[in-house]
């Protein structure tokens, strides 16, 4: 029989997610982000929870493709933009529409044969200092755009460096308002964190466009000051296990690699077969919550390749067999986030994520 490692994706928590967002901001259009393979979830898997969105927004070509082939006819925007002259070949073929950030891409839209004028967006940079144009030469590029042929309409876009902390958003909001004052198009400002915590009593952070990306996927943007109960959110992806063997340690006992861990009295020990092979972070540490049978316990030793060590002290009707949830949501639905596991790692769930590994088997539940 297989290894009994799987991840299963929650199709109902994906679109209870993205109405949900779209609740807090019912004004505006969503786009639907799945860049990084939908974060990890797979295109495929999370399209027809997702295809309620506006557009899809994504980063390169290879994955417009293979939403286009989904059947999908509405818009698709790349993030980042073409990389080199001759993605604008494919942009006109798939009708993409595409952010402009630098002169470059500009450049090469003016050297650009095509029958059908392009939808861009216009980045500009309000602080983050990623991609996008200052805001002294933003009203220059908008001119130079708006005198192409090969240009459509230009939409006007920027991104927010703090919307999840103390800082906010308020100075580059007044940057971004302030350069693109007067000028023609729509706008896309918010991501995640900006639709839950700043867009709803704010015409100008909503605008016409967002981009919620992370909290689409069951992961609070600004986690830990709040968690997914919060937001009204539910996890997505469930990565689980199960117990393969029990080990009766005495005090003075020590677990895995480095003997790191060391029983302080007579314990029990699950070894579940997961490990940084399948995606499983190996910085987790002693004290890292699971799941064992729906009930919280803790990690104990190092993380290894393939196997984990849980305890099961105190679950004396765990075992053998038992089902260990590393994230998301047991079948008795207790749900353990992302969110803490990452904090757990000393990283973000976006990473966590994204980096389940191509070993683990991926189901899809709750699909029509």
């Amino acid at each position: 029989m297989p290894r009994p490692i799987q991840a299963t994706i929650h199709a109902d928590a994906l679109a209870h997610n993205l109405a949900r967002l779209r609740g807090a901001v019912p004004d505006a259009k969503v786009w639907a982000v799945v860049k990084a393979n939908a974060y990890g979830h797979g295109i495929e898997r999370v399209f027809g929870a997702l295809r309620a969105a506006d557009g899809f927004a994504l980063l390169d070509l290879a994955e417009a493709e293979r939403v286009r082939a989904l059947g999908w006819r509405g818009p698709i925007l790349l993030l980042e933009g073409v990389f080199e002259p001759r993605d604008l070949e494919l942009c006109s073929r798939l009708q993409l529409w595409h952010v402009v950030h630098c002169e470059q891409q500009i450049d090469w839209l003016a050297a650009h044969k095509t029958h059908a004028p392009h939808r861009v967006f216009l980045k500009m940079n309000s602080g983050m200092n990623r991609l996008g144009f200052p805001p002294h030469s933003l009203r220059t590029a908008w001119a130079r755009l708006d005198a192409l042929p090969q240009v459509d309409e230009i939409s006007l876009a920027t991104h927010f460096s703090d919307a999840d902390g103390p800082r906010g958003i308020a100075h580059q909001v007044q940057a971004f308002t302030a350069a693109t004052r007067d000028l023609p198009g729509e706008r896309s400002l918010s991501n995640s964190a900006a639709v839950l915590r700043h867009a709803q009593g704010d015409t100008t952070v909503r605008a016409d466009w967002v981009r919620p990306g992370i909290a689409v996927y069951g992961s609070a943007p600004d986690f830990p000051e709040h968690d997914i109960a919060h937001w009204g959110l539910r996890p997505t992806m469930t990565l689980a296990s199960r117990v393969i063997g029990v080990q009766a340690l005495q005090a003075g006992d020590t677990v895995g690699y480095g003997s790191s861990f060391t029983a302080e009295a007579p314990m029990r020990v699950g070894i579940v077969a997961c490990g940084y092979a399948d995606g499983y972070p190996r910085h987790c540490g002693t004290g890292t919550p699971v799941l064992v049978d729906g009930q919280r316990t803790r990690l104990v030793g190092r993380v290894s390749m393939d196997m984990v060590a849980v305890d099961l002290t105190p679950l004396p009707a765990a075992g053998f067999g038992s089902e260990a949830v590393l994230w998301g949501r047991a079948a008795t639905g207790t749900v353990l986030p992302v969110d803490e596991v990452a904090r757990a790692a000393g990283t973000v769930s976006y990473e966590l994520l994204c980096a389940l590994a191509p070993r683990v088997p991926v189901v899809v539940d709750g699909a029509d």
